[in-house]
């Protein structure tokens, strides 16, 4: 007779002791101390000794008139914000069974945002109501969208974050022309695309909570069926829940809570994520019905534990001028960077299908070539022409031999540093992304979803808020250590005993939502009014370029360019798989970090040259593979004329097409580049799932 020895139960914490009754009563109890704390702060001189007062008589209305046209609303709008945001991230994450999964990383919120931006932009005046809806409605478009492309969920958390985080770029590329399109009628967008709790009365607050309180009353009635999604399709088909209709009803709830709290607040960021992640870490919690209304507590806990921290680090105006979600996206961040690398394996997404084509001949291969370099002269001599002012080709021929007059010579003098720049510039994010996409086997990555651009971003931005008048190198040294900053946090925080690509990739996302964060709260501080040079440096312009700042771009092309060529067996090999570059005696790490580090510096001086321009890494690398295939001996050349040429073109689109107004060029990019985009995510899925 054998004996089998167990292991002694663990004893029990305090916490398991409470019961989930009893963390639901404390977590309301930590809500109600932190309102208490909230209700104090403010930007007037009247304190918590004041507001005791006024229960007992207080025979000074100033006190009174604060907290009622005030702290009151303002305390009032993050409690709904953050129910809202809690509930709806843990109803996300439970219909996609991932733990990643929010209103942030699905669009929802980028999507509600440009709804009512765009309606803004466009003079339309909407009742509240009707702001929420069209809210509603971009969100949905937006979910919708994410949701499609990576199979609800079902591919892997990597493919749902590339998706989201890729669809949420678009918006914010769309929303940000907007606002320097019409700068007037969005005044005070900017900052409010990172949520604000300033309020000026209850209304949003009075129409919106009883719906938002409605809809959590509605997820929690579905706890049960939600406790019985979680064993699987399959058992919860067999035990009679409708797994479809659950679905699309409780995504739409979640949606639906989404698209309030930005009516309400605006996007503030990562509190959907958060509040969920928190709760599955407190012990003795694992039924819905107290995981979904305890993610509504916790989440007033971040919005409120956010703008406490936040006016007691800056002060009281910091309230006014600082939104709260730049906080919120700042500890949203860490969580998703603290989950990315908890993960282990993305399953199909580990190595995701693409474009598979024939090998080339070399003929065919010298043929693209040929075509893409006479395409890129074709856009320069069309970028040299096309402007506020149209020259003729003639004209341009004088130029060169010295023989036109002071107008035409002024004109010409100014444009080519700009049509070069985006040709040096294109160039440069191609030749990064074909780096980055080998490193993480993953041709749906790039440097600004490593977070390299918005670190180069970051490093710009801080020194033009600094010194509007610092001259290029110092402008270079700032970008390139903000792109050497994010992409070493990137890499240390993805290491764990080897790198993954997926994690590396996860990480990645998180380090550039922080980034993007301080981008905004340096904006904000440095000059709140004047967004505009902001938006349009973080749009991607060559406006105003000088034939200096083409130097450190066309340095690093010299210099990576032969690195990549160099190395471009090595990264075929990586491509494929962790194990083929080990067995085949190839040095992984440090191949690893060469192209790494070449792709920072390529996408710094890129950065310090024309500004944050998005998709070009992403789509001319892949573009390149569809066209000769995917040996990088061949990718990195196509890949580098395409990137030049998309960048030429969206820079004189973007100067001609309003002219004498202009669209920076990244914004055009993104315009061109989505559609691009979501073809090859949904091209992919059909790949996996035949």
């Amino acid at each position: 007779m054998s004996t089998t020895l167990q292991a002694p139960p663990a004893p029990p914490t305090p916490l398991r002791r409470l019961g989930s009754a009893g963390v639901l009563l404390l977590t309301l109890a930590a809500v109600v101390v932190a309102a208490a704390v909230h209700v104090t702060q403010g930007t007037s001189s009247i304190g918590a000794l004041d507001l005791i007062r006024l229960p007992f008589g207080d025979t000074d209305g100033e006190a009174a008139r604060i907290l009622l046209a005030s702290r009151l609303p303002r305390l009032l709008a993050g409690i709904t914000v953050g129910v809202a945001l809690g509930v709806a991230g843990a109803l996300l994450q439970a219909v996609s069974r991932n733990p990643m999964a929010s209103p942030d990383t699905l669009a929802v919120s980028a999507g509600a945002y440009f709804a009512v931006a765009a309606a803004a932009a466009f003079g339309l005046t909407l009742p509240l109501f009707m702001s929420g809806l069209l809210a509603l409605l971009g969100g949905l478009a937006a979910a919708a969208l994410v949701m499609a492309l990576a199979a609800g969920g079902r591919t892997g958390t990597t493919r749902l974050i590339l998706a989201g985080s890729a669809t949420a770029l678009a918006l914010h590329s769309l929303t940000n022309l907007l606002l320097i399109l019409f700068e007037e009628e969005t005044n005070g967008l900017f900052a409010w695309g990172s949520g604000s709790l300033v309020q000026s009365d209850l209304e949003a607050v009075t129409q919106l909570g009883p719906l938002i309180l409605l809809a959590m009353a509605a997820a929690v009635l579905a706890g049960p069926r939600l406790d019985i999604l979680s064993l699987g399709d399959d058992t919860a088909t067999v035990l009679g829940v409708n797994v479809g209709r659950l679905r699309l009803v409780l995504t739409l709830l979640a949606v639906l809570l989404a698209a309030a709290a930005v009516t309400v607040a605006g996007p503030i960021g990562f509190v959907g994520l958060c509040a969920p992640v928190i709760v599955r870490l407190l012990p003795g919690v694992h039924r819905h019905r107290t995981t979904v209304p305890l993610a509504g507590l916790v989440g007033v806990l971040v919005v409120l534990g956010s703008d406490i921290g936040l006016r007691a680090v800056f002060g009281g105006q910091a309230g006014v001028d600082v939104p709260p979600g730049v906080v919120t996206s700042l500890f949203g961040a860490a969580v998703m960077v603290w989950l990315a690398r908890r993960y282990r394996d993305a399953g199909p997404t580990r190595q995701p299908p693409i474009v598979r084509v024939a090998a080339r001949s070399r003929a065919a291969f010298l043929t693209v070539v040929t075509a893409c370099a006479v395409l890129l002269a074709g856009a320069v001599f069309l970028g040299m022409l096309g402007g506020d002012t149209w020259i003729l080709g003639g004209d341009l021929v004088n130029w060169l031999n010295g023989r036109t007059g002071r107008g035409l010579t002024f004109v010409l003098d100014q444009r080519y540093p700009r049509v070069l720049a985006a040709v040096l510039a294109g160039a440069a994010l191609a030749a990064a992304g074909t780096a980055v996409q080998a490193v993480c086997r993953n041709p749906l990555a790039e440097p600004g979803m490593l977070g390299v651009t918005a670190g180069a971003g970051v490093g710009a931005v801080s020194l033009l808020a600094l010194a509007p008048l610092a001259g290029i190198w110092p402008m270079f040294a700032a970008a390139i250590a903000g792109a050497l900053a994010a992409s070493a946090a990137v890499y240390l925080l993805s290491w764990r005993g080897g790198l993954s690509s997926d994690r590396l990739v996860l990480i990645g996302v998180g380090v550039q939502a922080a980034c993007t964060a301080v981008t905004v709260l340096i904006i904000v501080k440095a000059d709140p009014w004047n967004t505009a040079m902001a938006l349009t440096w973080l749009s991607g312009s060559t406006y105003g370029r000088v034939p200096a700042q083409l130097i450190p771009v066309a340095l690093a092309l010299a210099l990576v360019l032969p690195l990549i060529v160099w190395l471009r067996r090595d990264l075929d090999l990586l491509s494929l798989d962790e194990d083929s570059p080990r067995v085949l005696g190839v040095p992984l790490e440090p191949v690893r970090l060469a192209a790494l580090g070449g792709s920072v510096l390529l996408t710094a001086t890129a950065v310090s040259a024309v500004g944050v321009v998005g998709f070009v890494g992403l789509i001319a690398p892949h573009a390149a593979r569809a066209l000769v295939g995917a040996g990088h001996a061949r990718v990195l050349p196509v890949a580098v004329l395409l990137g030049a040429l998309l960048v030429s073109l969206a820079d004189t689109l973007g100067r001609t097409v309003i002219a004498p107004a202009q669209v920076p060029a990244g914004l055009v990019t993104a315009l061109l580049g989505t559609p691009y985009f979501v073809w090859l995510l949904w091209r992919s899925r059909a790949q996996a799932d035949g």
